[in-house]
């Protein structure tokens, strides 16, 4: 299994989205996203990416295509084949096991609509017993401000996720959750948590509005 997590810096994007940009949904140049698309792949080899809508579709894959599927997460069990999950707050999850790999989409819809778990079953029925996650950088909780009525949706499914702000106001810790997630499916955790907002080094959507991407990326 290989691994990692990318940041903002050293590639050709420009502007907001200086300059490791990922992302060929957030209007930057088409050039400047690909060129740093090619730079992951000239060390990690043929990347997937897939179209996130903030569902808990998940998409097996068998090769890697110009057309990414519309999914939250992927799963392959083919040695060589990358997975990528593009976040700017959203939690880049990457699960693994000797037998397949998994990169996940993981925000509050992704929390609420259980996208974690749709792809936990599917590297399961894939033959994965012993199954691994590596939780990457994200928003955290102080930094993750919501209304009442958001925070009362999330907090009533997810316990774990009240949270409140340097200010006293209402806020999630998706990582919080998403930790309780997978320890209630016996699933190890290893925590690379920085939080996107804080450092500058790292793309924010909540810090930021115009912004690019991150990944993380995981092959067999």
């Amino acid at each position: 299994m290989k691994y990692r997590f990318t940041n903002r810096t050293g590639g050709s994007s420009t502007g907001a989205f200086a300059s490791l940009n990922m992302g060929l949904h957030v209007n930057d140049d088409l050039e400047h996203v690909l060129a740093n698309r090619a730079l992951l792949a000239d060390l990690v080899g043929p990347i997937q990416y897939m179209n996130q809508v903030h569902g808990n579709r998940v998409a097996v894959i068998e090769s890697v295509t110009d057309e990414d599927p519309t999914a939250d997460a992927m799963v392959t069990g083919i040695p060589g084949i990358s997975l990528a999950v593009q976040v700017a707050d959203c939690i880049p999850l990457l699960l693994h096991s000797a037998e397949s790999v998994a990169a996940v989409h993981v925000g509050r819809k992704g929390l609420i609509n259980g996208v974690t778990l749709k792809a936990l079953e599917i590297m399961r029925e894939m033959g994965s017993t012993h199954i691994e996650a590596i939780i990457g950088p994200s928003i955290c909780g102080p930094c993750y401000e919501v209304s009442e009525e958001i925070y009362n949706e999330v907090v009533a499914l997810h316990p774990d996720a009240a949270s409140q702000t340097s200010r006293g106001t209402f806020s999630l810790d998706l990582p919080a959750a998403l930790r309780s997630v997978l320890s209630s499916q016996g699933v190890a955790i290893a925590d690379e948590l920085a939080c996107t907002v804080e450092n500058p080094d790292l793309f924010s959507y909540r810090r930021d509005g115009v912004t690019g991407r991150q990944a993380g990326i995981i092959s067999l």
